[in-house]
């Protein structure tokens, strides 16, 4: 019997941004179900690991495979509508829309992926139970304490069920009582059957996880 393709596979993956290698060759795979943990200081590359996986930015060299696609191949739009339905990403600063609420914020994914409206609505209020977030639905994020906004972020990368969830540094703003909530969640999230990639520059936030590796310097170390 073949050996099952990884969820996600990086193989000579090379990034620079004026000249800076920001990742040097790195090959790394990812199971499907795993919950990776990538551990490392400012400036290691995390960010940038998030942004190739997820296809925001591509490899100058190297091969990108994340479910099956070849992601490192494909045009601008077709990584847009592919990461439509496939990734959803939290971000260390929430990157929540300021007019929006809560609620609105959740919906938005799902009003760009042509869901219907009245679905949208009761997705969105279901994953902000799921988050414990429901007391804020109709708050704005300049009403929202920082815990709160990244709850609410973390909903809505759920928004269109996509398998992979990609957090990147999601609690780096977080005091230590909200960084723990937020572990919790993501960890709860796995257990439900997403796969989980984190990056953190606290090795104390990846015991969670089901498997540890290092970045330093552009590099996976172990």
């Amino acid at each position: 019997m073949a050996d099952k393709m990884p969820f996600i596979s990086l193989s000579g993956v090379v990034k620079r941004y004026g000249g800076v290698e920001a990742l040097r060759g790195v090959d790394l795979e990812v199971s499907e179900g795993e919950f990776l943990a990538v551990v490392g200081p400012s400036g290691s590359g995390k960010s940038t690991l998030i942004s190739i996986i997820a296809g925001l930015d591509r490899p100058d060299e190297g091969r990108v495979v994340v479910l099956g696609r070849e992601i490192s191949t494909m045009s601008p739009s077709a990584r847009a509508r592919w990461r439509r339905r496939s990734v959803g990403i939290v971000f260390q600063f929430f990157h929540l829309f300021p007019l929006l609420t809560a609620l609105e914020n959740v919906m938005l994914p799902m009003r760009i992926a042509g869901t219907y409206r009245g679905r949208r609505r009761e997705r969105a209020m279901e994953l902000l139970r799921l988050v414990g977030a429901e007391h804020v639905a109709d708050r704005y994020p300049g009403e929202m304490s920082g815990g709160e906004q990244q709850r609410v972020a973390v909903a809505r990368a759920l928004a269109n069920d996509p398998p992979l969830l990609l957090a990147d540094e999601p609690t780096a703003s977080l005091d230590v009582e909200n960084k723990g909530r937020i572990v919790e969640l993501l960890s709860r999230l796995h257990d439900m059957g997403k796969t989980v990639v984190l990056t953190t520059h606290d090795p104390g936030l990846a015991s969670g996880a089901t498997r540890v590796v290092r970045l330093v310097d552009g590099r996976v170390v172990g």
